[in-house]
C-alpha cells in the first residue's frame, strides 16, 4: 500500500483542492475513452445545480446520453477506503496509519441526483458512480443497492458500458443538446456563487465536539482492517452535525495561531495540514 513517486510528488506539491480538481480531469479523460468506442455524449465538470433554498449543490461530472445522465462523485483519494452504504462517514487510511474521514460519497452524490431530477424533470433516467482514484484501494466498501456503482477510475468504461447495455435509448440527440446548453450554463458561474456554495458547506457542517472538545473525527474513530462492524457502531454513535473542510472533506480542528498579528486567537484548520490549508475564522 505504499505511494508511489508519482503520489508522493502529488502530495508534496499540490493541495488537496487542486487533486480533487485533477481528478475531476482523470475522470473527464475517461469519458473522452467511452466516447471513442461509440457511447455518445456530452461531458460538463462543475456544474452549480440550483437548489429551491436560493443554495447550489456543486456537481464534479455529468455525461449526458442517449440513456439518461451519468452523474459522477469524483474522489482522488490515496490509501485504503473502509465505508458502507448506509455509514454517514468512510474512511481513508494511509499507509502511515493516518485516519481521514469524509463524507459517505453515496450519499453526497443521491442529493445531486435529487437536484439534478429537480431541474431536467421525471423523464430524464439518472445514473449514479463514485470514482476513486486508481492510487487507492477500496478495501472494504459494502454496497448493496444494484443503482450504485462506487469503482476505481479505470473501470469507467466498463461501468459506463454495463449500465448502457441494460437500458433502452430515454433520450433523443434534441433533448441531449437541449438538456446539454441549459446545463453548461450553471457551469460558468461567478465567484460570488463558489463562495455561496462554500459557505453554505461550512454552515451544514459543524464540528464535532467530543468530550467538551473539539478534536479531529479521524482521532476518535478506530478502523478496524479485519471487522468493520466496530468502525460502523462508533459512527453511527456520532452527532449528526459535523464541521468538514469545503475544499477536501477533512474535519476541521480548533487551533490557535501562534505567530503573527493572530497569535493567540483561535481558528478553525482542516485536519489533513500541511496537505490542505484551508482555515475559518471564529
Amino acid at each position: 500500500m505504499s505511494k508511489g513517486l508519482i503520489d508522493l510528488l502529488l502530495d508534496s506539491i499540490f493541495d488537496d483542492e487542486w487533486k480533487g480538481k485533477h481528478g475531476e480531469k482523470l475522470t473527464e479523460r475517461e469519458l473522452k475513452l467511452v466516447q471513442l468506442f461509440g457511447r455518445k455524449g456530452k461531458v460538463l465538470r462543475n456544474v452549480y445545480l440550483p437548489k429551491d433554498n436560493g443554495e447550489t449543490s456543486e456537481l464534479d461530472v455529468v455525461f449526458i446520453t442517449q440513456k439518461g445522465i451519468f452523474v459522477f462523485e469524483s474522489k482522488n483519494y490515496s490509501g485504503w477506503i473502509f465505508g458502507d452504504e448506509k455509514g454517514k462517514y468512510w474512511t481513508a487510511m494511509l499507509p502511515n496509519k493516518q485516519k481521514n474521514q469524509f463524507y459517505n460519497p453515496i450519499m453526497q452524490n443521491k442529493t445531486h441526483l435529487k437536484w439534478m431530477r429537480s431541474f431536467v424533470g421525471d423523464e430524464i433516467p439518472l445514473f449514479s458512480i463514485i470514482v476513486f482514484s486508481e492510487r487507492c484501494e477500496l478495501k472494504k466498501v459494502t454496497i448493496n443497492s444494484e443503482d450504485v456503482k462506487v469503482i476505481k477510475r479505470d473501470l469507467t468504461y466498463a461501468t459506463v458500458r454495463s449500465i448502457w447495455d441494460k437500458n433502452p435509448d430515454m433520450v433523443s440527440e434534441e433533448r441531449i443538446n437541449e438538456l446539454y446548453e441549459r446545463l453548461k450554463k450553471l457551469t460558468n458561474v461567478d465567484e460570488a456563487v463558489k463562495a455561496a456554495h462554500i459557505e453554505s458547506i461550512e454552515k451544514k457542517y459543524k464540528l464535532l465536539p467530543i468530550n467538551n472538545q473539539q478534536v479531529p473525527v479521524d482521532n476518535n474513530i478506530e478502523v478496524a482492517n479485519e471487522d468493520m462492524n466496530e468502525e460502523e457502531t462508533k459512527r453511527d454513535e456520532m452527532p449528526e452535525e459535523t464541521f468538514l473542510c469545503p475544499k477536501c472533506g477533512a474535519p476541521l480542528v480548533l487551533r490557535t495561531a501562534k505567530k503573527g498579528s493572530n497569535a493567540g486567537n483561535q481558528f478553525y484548520g482542516c485536519s489533513a495540514f500541511p496537505k490542505c490549508r484551508y482555515t475559518k475564522e471564529l
